[in-house]
């Protein structure tokens, strides 16, 4: 097997008080790219745990991205077929 393509997702997480961000972007080789975010935030009860959070809140970014994603997909599938295509989410 070949890999004919990769793509690197970066991602970036802020940690304010309770409350976890992440940001996600991923570069395709036709030169789109696409941004994505996703929060966390963190019960007053719960004990701190950073990378909970960040777990949480990249999950987040990356379901955002990957719908970004299916919705191109299903564009260019559309455009050469010239009709409606459905996603599975």
């Amino acid at each position: 097997m070949h890999t004919l393509v990769g793509w690197h997702v970066e991602m970036e997480f802020q940690e304010e008080g309770d409350r976890t961000r992440a940001a996600a972007m991923v570069r395709l080789t036709d030169g789109t790219e696409f941004r994505a975010h996703g929060t966390a935030n963190r019960h007053p009860s719960d004990p701190e745990q950073l990378r909970v959070g960040e777990e949480i809140a990249g999950a987040r970014a990356l379901m955002d991205l990957a719908s970004q994603l299916l919705q191109k997909a299903h564009t260019e599938i559309d455009e050469v077929s010239g009709r409606t295509s459905h996603s599975l989410r």
